[in-house]
C-alpha cells in the first residue's frame, strides 16, 4: 500500500441546486445540502476510497476539528487538523447548475495553513499531493520549499492547478515558480489555459507537457488528455447519472495520482480516475459516498 500526504483546504460546502432561475429581490425554491469539502481534503477521501494509506493536514475553526477528523476518518484518512481561535472553518456556496456550478468563497483558516510548519517526518511519504489553493495567501514560496523538502525525502510530488480565478488573481509567474519541479499534474482546460496563456485542448496540453512529466488535462463529462513525456493521448470520460459535479476532479486526481505512483501507466491510470469521477458525480457533494 502506497503512502500520501495531501494538505490545505478542508472546508464546509453548502450546495444550492435552485429550481429553476434565480430571481433577484424575491426567493427562489432550492434543494440545500450541507457537505464536507475542500480540494485537499476530498482528493485525501478519495485517495482513501482508493486504498492509499493518506495523512491529511489542515486547518479549521476550532469548534469543527473533531468532526473534520471523524468525516475524513470515515473514508480511512488519517487528519492532522488544528484548530484555529480566531478564525472560522473554510466556507464555500456552490451553486449548481447541472455540469456547472458558480462558487463564492470564504478561505477562513485554510488561510494559515504554513507549509513550513509540516514535520518533514509527515514528508516521507511515496506521494506529496499539492493543491494550488495551498499556494494562496501568501505561502507560494512555502510550498516551493514543500516540494524541494518532498523530493529531498524520495517522494513524488502530485498537483493540481487549482482555481483559474484564484491562480489569475494570485499571478501565474508566482504559482509556476512554487510549482516548479513537480513530477504530475492536473489541470482542467480553464485552468490549463490560464497558466499557459494558450487556447484549445491541443495547444494548452503541449505547453503543459513542458512543465510536469505527467499531466492529465482534464475536459468534464469528455473525458482527459493524458501527456506522458511528451506522448499524448485521449481517454473518454466514463457515462454517469449527473447529480452533482461538485469534487468530480478531486476524484479524478486521487485515482490517477495513486495509479501513477503505484506503478500504472498514466493512460490506465487515467481510465481509473474517469471512473472514479464517475462515482464522484453520482452523489451530492465532493467525497464518495458513505454508503460506498
Amino acid at each position: 500500500m502506497i503512502r500520501a500526504l495531501t494538505f490545505g483546504d478542508v472546508i464546509d460546502d453548502v450546495l444550492v441546486f435552485p429550481e429553476g432561475r434565480i430571481r433577484a429581490d424575491t426567493d427562489t425554491d432550492a434543494r440545500i445540502v450541507r457537505r464536507a469539502g475542500g480540494s485537499a481534503a476530498n482528493t485525501a477521501a478519495w485517495m482513501g476510497r482508493a486504498g492509499v494509506r493518506t495523512t491529511f493536514v489542515g486547518r479549521t475553526g476550532a469548534a469543527d476539528v473533531d468532526r473534520h477528523v471523524a468525516l475524513l476518518a470515515e473514508h480511512g484518512v488519517d487528519a492532522r487538523i488544528e484548530g484555529d481561535p480566531e478564525h472560522e472553518t473554510g466556507t464555500i456556496v456552490v451553486l449548481v447548475d447541472r455540469d456547472e456550478r458558480t462558487m463564492l468563497t470564504d478561505r477562513g483558516a485554510n488561510a494559515l495553513v504554513d507549509p513550513d510548519s509540516i514535520d518533514d517526518a509527515l514528508l516521507a511519504v511515496d506521494v506529496v499531493h499539492v493543491t494550488g489553493y495551498s499556494l494562496l495567501s501568501g505561502h507560494a514560496e512555502a510550498v516551493g520549499r514543500l516540494v524541494d523538502r518532498a523530493h529531498a525525502l524520495g517522494a513524488v510530488v502530485s498537483c493540481t492547478i487549482g482555481s483559474a480565478g484564484s491562480i489569475a488573481d494570485l499571478g501565474v509567474e508566482v504559482a509556476l515558480d512554487a510549482l516548479h519541479g513537480v513530477d504530475v499534474m492536473v489541470a482542467n482546460l480553464d485552468e490549463g489555459a490560464t497558466i499557459t496563456g494558450r487556447e484549445g485542448a491541443a495547444d494548452i496540453g503541449a505547453a503543459l507537457a513542458g512543465l510536469a512529466p505527467v499531466v492529465a488535462l482534464t475536459l468534464g463529462h469528455t473525458g482527459v488528455v493524458v501527456i506522458d513525456h511528451g506522448h499524448r493521448q485521449f481517454v473518454p470520460a466514463v457515462e454517469a447519472r449527473l447529480v452533482d459535479p461538485t469534487g468530480a476532479g478531486d476524484a479524478f486526481t486521487a485515482m490517477f495520482v495513486a495509479s501513477v505512483v503505484s506503478g500504472a501507466d498514466p493512460v490506465s491510470a487515467a481510465r481509473r480516475g474517469v471512473a472514479m469521477a464517475a462515482e464522484a458525480v453520482s452523489v451530492a457533494g465532493a467525497r464518495p459516498s458513505r454508503s460506498v
